[in-house]
C-alpha cells in the first residue's frame, strides 16, 4: 500500500491524505480520523525516507572512531559502538560509525556529516586536551556528547572515568606490594585523560615518599606494539622497575610480551597493570590486573544523554564522572626478593 493508493482508495487528493497522517489542523479532525483508520486497516506504512526529508531530521548519530579506515579494531571502540546503537535504536535513532586518521582528514569526516546534514548529532570518544572537535561542533551547535572531559573552552555533556583516582589506587597497591620503582606505559600526551593519569600516579608516589622519575615514564599509541616497544625501553634501563602501569589493557598485553622476552614473569618478576578491564583481560597468562571502567553503560548513558540534550536538556546538566574498579588478578605481586604479601 501507496500514499497514491491510500489516497486513491479514499477518494482524496494524496496532499490532504499525507497532512492528515502528519497531524495538520488544516485538516479536518473527522478527515484525520477517516485517514488514519484507513491507513491502518489497510497496512499503510509512511516512508521514513519521505518522513526525514520533511522534518529535516536524519534520525541518526554519528561517532567518528579516531582510527585510519581499515584499523576500527580498538576493543574499546567496538565495546562502545555497540552499546551506542543499542541504545540509540531503543531511541529510534541509528549510528552512522565511520573512521579517520586524527587531524585533517578526521575532521573533514565531521563536516562531511554535519554540513551535508547526514547527522542529527555526534558523539566524540577518546577526548583531548585542546579538541578541535569539540570547537567546531560548538561553534556549529550541533548537539553532540563526549566520552571524556577536556580544557577546550566549551560548555558540553560529557561522560568521564576518572583516571586520576584509577592511577592513584593502582600505584598504591604496587606499592603495598613493595614495589619502588614503578613504570608507567602512558597514552598520547594530547588525550585529556594522559594527564589525569600521570597525575594519579605522582600522587601515590609522592604519598608514599618515593621521589619522582621522569626517566620512568614512557608514552605510546594505545596499541599492544607500542606497550612492548615501552616496557622494552624500561626494562633495559640501568635501574628498570619492577612493575609497570598501563594505559589501556592491550599496552599491558605488550608489556608482558616485553617482561617474557626478558626471560622473566609478569606478576612474578615484574607486575603489570593495565587499565580497561576488556574481556581479553580474564584470559592473559597471567590473568591480567586491571582498572575496570563501564564501557557498554557509559556508551548507553551517552545516547541517553544526546536524546536528552536535543529535548532541550542543558549540557551543564548532563555531566558525569565515575570511578573505576581496581581489579586484581595475576599479573600483579610481591615485589620480587621481598616478604610476600597479600594483594590488596
Amino acid at each position: 500500500m501507496t500514499l497514491r493508493e491510500l489516497a486513491r482508495h479514499l477518494n482524496l487528493s494524496i496532499t490532504t491524505v499525507s497532512r492528515a497522517l502528519a497531524g495538520y489542523d488544516d485538516v479536518s479532525e473527522a478527515t484525520r480520523a477517516r485517514v488514519r483508520e484507513a491507513a491502518e486497516r489497510l497496512g499503510y506504512q509512511p516512508n521514513p525516507l519521505g518522513q526525514r526529508l520533511r522534518s529535516g531530521r536524519t534520525e541518526a548519530i554519528g561517532l567518528v572512531i579516531p582510527a585510519a579506515p581499515g584499523h576500527m579494531s580498538d576493543p574499546f571502540f567496538l565495546e562502545l559502538a555497540a552499546s551506542l546503537g543499542d541504545r540509540l535504536r531503543e531511541h529510534g535513532l541509528d549510528l552512522v560509525l565511520t573512521s579517520a586518521a586524527p587531524g585533517p582528514q578526521e575532521m573533514e569526516r565531521y563536516r562531511y556529516l554535519v554540513e551535508g546534514r547526514r547527522v542529527d548529532g555526534v558523539v566524540v570518544a577518546r577526548t583531548r586536551r585542546h579538541d578541535e572537535r569539540i570547537a567546531y561542533l560548538a561553534e556549529k551547535g550541533v548537539p553532540f556528547v563526549c566520552h571524556g572531559r577536556s580544557e577546550t573552552p566549551a560548555v558540553f555533556p560529557y561522560i568521564d572515568v576518572d583516571g586520576e583516582h584509577g592511577f592513584r589506587i593502582a600505584a598504591e597497591h604496587l606499592i603495598r606490594l613493595g614495589h619502588r620503582r614503578i613504570g608507567l606505559v602512558n597514552s598520547p600526551e594530547e588525550l585529556n585523560f594522559t594527564h589525569h593519569r600521570v597525575s594519579g600516579y605522582r600522587q601515590a608516589l609522592e604519598a608514599a615518599g618515593i621521589p619522582w622519575d621522569t626517566s620512568l615514564i614512557e608514552y605510546g599509541d594505545l596499541t599492544e606494539e607500542s606497550g612492548y616497544r615501552a616496557a622494552k625501553r624500561l626494562l633495559s634501563l640501568e635501574e628498570p622497575p619492577t612493575a609497570l602501569l598501563c594505559a589501556n589493557d592491550w599496552m599491558a598485553i605488550g608489556a608482558m610480551h616485553a617482561v617474557r622476552e626478558g626471560g622473566m614473569w609478569p606478576g612474578k618478576d615484574v607486575s603489570v597493570v593495565g587499565y580497561d578491564d576488556l574481556p581479553v583481560a580474564r584470559f592473559t597468562d597471567p590473568p591480567l590486573t586491571t582498572l575496570r571502567q563501564p564501557i557498554r553503560a557509559s556508551g548507553a548513558r551517552l545516547a541517553d544523554m544526546l536524546v536528552e540534550l536535543m529535548n532541550g536538556a542543558k549540557a551543564e546538566a548532563l555531566q558525569e564522572v565515575h570511578l573505576p574498579e581496581l581489579v586484581v588478578r595475576g599479573s600483579s605481586g610481591p615485589v620480587a626478593g621481598g616478604p610476600p604479601q597479600p594483594p590488596g
